[in-house]
């Protein structure tokens, strides 16, 4: 198997300490996910094939991991620390839109659709991270094509969810009723 990476994506945080490829980690990564529902479906050697395509990285407290408007081609699973995603609300205010932690993915939205992201993302506490890059999954679909449709599906359900979660919370639903 092989890792091919541009020289843009080896240097997407290249001011932070490198840990290495989430191959080595995948214990970790493994241990993780256990709790987190949206990879129940995912089989230990499907967690190692994906692992293969990530890049682990140690961010310090206060470090800015997505910046709202900044291009981006790529994902992060929070391996530990804790994350806050703040919303421009206007030119000099923001507001937290969700508190994240340990497990949780980040920058979705971006490496599916190509677009500028869509809220910033700080470290509250020290945190180390996997990112997977639009490449990394374009290698996947290609070498593991199971695999990649799988988790494009699990990324689906994701932003299902947010959006559901968003909607809730902006938009009153009349009781015992759906939307």
């Amino acid at each position: 198997m092989i890792k091919a990476m541009s020289r843009s994506e080896k240097n997407i945080y290249a001011d932070l300490e490198y840990l290495g490829g989430a191959d080595g980690f995948v214990e970790d990564i493994l241990e993780v996910i256990e709790s987190i529902k949206l990879f129940d479906d995912f089989g230990v050697d499907e967690i190692r094939v994906l692992c293969h395509y990530m890049d682990c990285y140690a961010a310090p407290r206060d470090y800015i991991l997505l910046e709202e408007g900044a291009d981006g081609d790529f994902l992060l699973l929070v391996l530990n620390g804790s994350v806050s995603v703040k919303k421009k609300i206007s030119d000099q205010e923001s507001t937290t839109i969700a508190d994240v932690g340990i497990g949780d993915l980040l920058g979705e939205m971006s490496l599916i659709d190509g677009r500028p992201r869509y809220a910033t993302c700080s470290c509250d506490l020290p945190t180390d991270f996997a990112v997977l890059t639009r490449g990394g999954l374009n290698e996947i679909l290609v070498h593991h094509p199971r695999l990649g449709n799988k988790f494009l599906l699990t990324l689906l359900h994701l932003i299902c969810v947010r959006l559901r979660d968003t909607c809730d919370r902006a938009l009153p639903v009349a009781r015992g009723g759906t939307v």
